[in-house]
């Protein structure tokens, strides 16, 4: 019990910067990645779509991993960001529960 509390702690936590809901928004419409890969986006794209600087992208990046709700897939030197679905599902159905 007390990991899923962390776990819905760190949740509460990621969504709680409205910088990092962004990150889900953009994620959640996605589009085309800059090189038409089909993984997800890059670093560099989020950056593009929300006017952040790289450092700043890679710091909410992590508390998004942390929390579960985004996974990433690196491949060569790139990193290729997507939201885990059923996380965010699962996260939001314990928020209607609490509340």
């Amino acid at each position: 019990m007390a990991s899923q509390d962390q776990a819905f702690t760190r949740f509460l936590h990621a969504i709680a910067d409205p910088t990092r809901r962004r990150i889900l928004q953009v994620l959640k419409i996605r589009g085309a990645c800059s090189i038409g890969k089909e993984v997800g986006l890059c670093a560099c794209d989020i950056e593009e779509r929300i006017h952040l600087s790289q450092p700043t992208i890679s710091h909410h990046m992590r508390i998004l991993q942390k929390a579960g709700l985004v996974e990433a897939q690196k491949e060569g030197h790139w990193r290729w960001y997507q939201r885990n679905e059923r996380a965010i599902k699962q996260h939001a159905k314990t928020l209607r529960q609490t509340l």
